[in-house]
């Protein structure tokens, strides 16, 4: 095993986008859904929309050298290859921050971020609110290898990023999550090494206990009634996930029209839209993020965190310094008095406006707002 961090550069071959089109063209599509709206999943002609775009209008490598251009690098950790995005802020005294990516997404994620963060002075900001940025690729995702045997959970996903952080040279760093990244940053948080001065979640996994079910507010009964439409009406890709990965990977690393509708649907239900994923992210951002599906193939790679950990999504003691902002949109939500029985130590709590489940890449300009105000607190 090494401990070396060596740069990576994307340079996808020819043959396998001339291949990823080829598929596209021979794809059998089904019929079109019976309803008029998108309780079926994803409409054929919104699927149809998109992967013609894909097939015509998507340049790879305009998101390739973009990546390339940020710095890619990649190194070994408890056996497996891990990829990461580091990008150093030029402000001295900027703050190592560790974001973690979740399903379905990537570190497209944090495309519009990276900069305002590393360099805020260039986009209206103070010296002083600098990060340097490290955004891994979870096992099994992007360009991470994937594991060969079991046992890469939550847990252990922690334990790497902590060692990721520590090989790089930061003695000192804050963390920040959404979704699995909520997870993997939470879990980071219970350990509580020292070099971590606190974590920010964007979905704080704190739920309510029996007692908390008499005398609930407006808020908490909104929050419980989003869980039971996710539970009714959203969380088949999971149970799917959790218990037969490697079945339902077989498609998605095969079809790419199979890979694109399972993850853009997702950008329907989870963001906070007007009716079509289009009205938050772009047919660009959202094909960037599948294509870091397709090209590596990791649809049975990814879905299998949640053979490996889906039971993880609980609430768990913090005394670590907290910060939470709660999205409306969000799949989890939780009010202040449940999270306060369970992190003992919160700097930071906000209720924004607007946005959705995929904070960064949705409100950007709001998300680093937040990640800013939260970790000033412990500069």
């Amino acid at each position: 095993m090494s401990d070396a961090v060596t740069p990576f550069v994307l340079n996808i071959p020819q043959s396998q986008l001339d291949d990823l089109h080829h598929r596209l063209d021979l794809t059998r599509w089904p019929e079109k859904e019976t309803v008029d709206d998108w309780s079926q999943g994803a409409p054929l002609s919104k699927v149809r929309a998109l992967c013609d775009h894909w097939r015509h209008g998507y340049d790879w490598r305009r998101f390739e050298a973009r990546l390339n251009a940020l710095g890619q690098f990649r190194t070994e950790i408890d056996g497996l290859g891990i990829h990461f995005l580091h990008v150093r802020s030029p402000h001295p005294g900027a703050m190592p921050l560790l974001l973690t990516h979740g399903w379905p997404g990537s570190v497209a994620e944090f495309m519009k971020v990276i900069g305002p963060l590393t360099d805020p002075v260039a986009h209206g900001g103070r010296a002083e609110d600098a990060f340097h940025v490290v955004a891994p690729s979870l096992p099994g995702f992007g360009f991470s290898d994937k594991p060969s045997a079991t046992g890469w959970g939550v847990p252990r996903i922690a334990m790497a990023w902590i060692q990721l952080m520590a090989r790089l040279g930061y003695d000192r760093w804050v963390a920040q999550g959404g979704d699995w990244g909520s997870a993997v940053t939470t879990t980071i948080g219970v350990i509580n090494p020292g070099p971590c001065a606190a974590i920010h979640v964007n979905m704080p996994l704190v739920y309510p206990g029996p007692e908390d079910m008499a005398d609930l507010t407006d808020f908490e009964k909104s929050a419980l009634g989003a869980l039971q439409h996710y539970q009714d009406k959203e969380a088949g890709y999971s149970k799917q996930q959790a218990t037969r990965p490697q079945t339902v990977g077989y498609g998605l690393v095969d079809s790419p029209v199979g890979q694109a509708a399972w993850i853009y649907e997702k950008m329907w239900a989870w963001t906070d839209n007007a009716g079509q994923p289009e009205d938050v992210l772009t047919m660009d951002e959202i094909l960037d993020n599948i294509m870091l599906y397709w090209l590596p193939a990791t649809g049975a790679s990814s879905a299998r965190l949640y053979w490996e950990s889906f039971g993880s999504f609980g609430s768990v003691p913090l005394a670590i310094p907290v910060g939470v902002s709660m999205f409306p949109k969000e799949l989890f939500r939780a009010s202040r008095r449940w999270a306060e029985k369970h992190m003992s130590n919160i700097i930071h709590w906000n209720q924004l406006e607007k946005g959705g489940h995929f904070a960064a890449w949705e409100q950007p300009d709001t998300f680093v707002s937040e990640v800013r105000t939260c970790f000033a607190k412990v500069r």
